[in-house]
């Protein structure tokens, strides 16, 4: 199956976070919170404005996002997990290799 977003809506994939703590602690699944990053699995044409002009959305396919905890709606699709939430609700885009840059 495939789901289309419409308007500005926006399919994630949550990523699982790290098992492991910087200082080399694991974290068991029971006491870990539900991941706030994931992937952008699909994206709908984006929103109209009041003149009926298409805005697109900022985020694409592949992007890797940070949302809030209670953003979305949780669906299931072909077995997985994924959550559909509106542009707005997408607080950034992780850029790893700006992070990889910084680090080394």
């Amino acid at each position: 199956m495939k789901l289309r977003p419409l308007q500005d809506r926006v399919l994630v994939r949550r990523v699982e976070p790290e098992a492991k703590t910087a200082g080399g602690i694991f974290i068991p699944d029971t006491a870990q919170e539900k991941p706030m990053e994931g992937e952008v699995v699909a994206v709908g044409p984006g929103a109209r404005n009041a003149d009926g002009k298409l805005h697109p959305l900022e985020v694409k396919t592949g992007d890797r996002v940070l949302f809030g905890k209670w953003s979305g709606t949780e669906v299931k699709l072909d077995g997985e997990d994924l959550m559909i939430m509106k542009e707005s609700d997408i607080m950034g885009v992780v850029d790893h290799a700006a992070a990889n840059k910084k680090a080394a």
